[in-house]
């Protein structure tokens, strides 16, 4: 797809900017208010996993749990209907097997118990530690790589696009109440993955332009740099987009949250590239005298 007319995305910068702002709000509010569902992976439990040798009745284990006192229990189907995925918090590591000999008993299906496994509070604890670590970890790095590579401003401009994206989809999660646990975190790093190479072709364009460019302000350089890689952002998008929803539909529901997650964060990171970072490189007031090694400008000033 070849675009031969310049688009003034700059023109809608302030919009824009006021529709992040609401969106980082509205995520913050949620992630305060709500809290993420952590899941087992961070609170600690019991999972067990049944297999029928008929379509499992769902409601009828949910009422068989429920009759005993656990109505906080989730049950699903894990992959094919004759799959049943059970996912009970608590720190008792025997109730696994426990809730699997009452659904065998309570069951006139043939059930065969195919995994047991307990996860403690402790360990929990330590990977939600562990992975909240590690984003901010990747957060810096980002920063340093982005500020050697180009300059400061273009790493501030990256770094709060990724900010965004992240809240964002921590906060999507929180509102509507969906489980957070290891797989939706590891879809997190790879939403700040995606969207830093989103913003990085960009950044790289606009470098280039504002050195061939001369007679151009900081807006035009960036309409035309934008709008240079736009075929080439919505291709990416788009491919990756069908993959996502592919593994959204078809990949059974352990893999639901991750391929949630990366949706979303592919879909914000798109728009936050365009108009949160390059927006941005127009508030910090970047000129060309910001690209010049600081050995050229004093060597420009001792010049005769």
């Amino acid at each position: 797809m070849i675009i031969n007319k310049t688009i003034k995305f700059m023109a809608l910068r302030k919009f824009f900017f006021a529709v992040a702002i609401v969106l980082m709000v509205g995520s913050i509010a949620s992630l305060a208010i709500k809290q993420l569902n952590l899941g087992l992976d961070f609170t600690g439990g019991a999972l067990i996993e049944l297999n029928y040798d008929s379509p499992a009745d769902l409601e009828g284990i949910r009422g068989v749990l429920r009759a005993e006192g656990w109505d906080d229990a989730i049950v699903q189907n894990f992959g094919a209907s004759t799959d049943v995925l059970i996912r009970l918090p608590s720190d008792d590591p025997d109730l696994g097997s426990q809730i699997a000999r009452l659904i065998q008993n309570e069951d006139g299906s043939e059930v065969t118990i195919k995994r047991i496994e307990f996860i403690g509070p402790q360990v929990g604890e330590e990977l939600r530690d562990q992975g909240g670590l590690g984003m901010l970890l990747a957060m810096g790095g980002i920063l340093l790589y982005v500020s050697l590579r180009f300059q400061m401003k273009f790493a501030v401009g990256a770094i709060v696009a990724i900010v965004h994206d992240v809240i964002f989809t921590l906060g999507f999660f929180a509102f509507f109440g969906l489980s957070f646990d290891l797989t939706v975190l590891a879809a997190v790093l790879a939403v700040i993955g995606y969207s830093l190479n989103d913003t990085i072709v960009v950044f790289d364009r606009v470098r280039e332009n504002l050195r061939i460019m001369r007679k151009a302000d900081l807006e035009e350089i960036i309409n035309v740099s934008t709008t240079q890689t736009l075929a080439r952002t919505l291709a990416t998008s788009f491919s990756t987009i069908l993959v996502l929803l592919a593994l959204f539909y078809f990949g059974g529901e352990n893999i639901h949250g991750f391929a949630t997650a990366l949706l979303i964060g592919v879909c914000v990171g798109t728009y936050s590239s365009i108009y949160v970072s390059n927006g941005l490189l127009m508030t910090l007031k970047l000129t060309r005298e910001d690209l010049i090694p600081t050995q050229v400008e004093e060597a420009l000033d001792e010049r005769p």
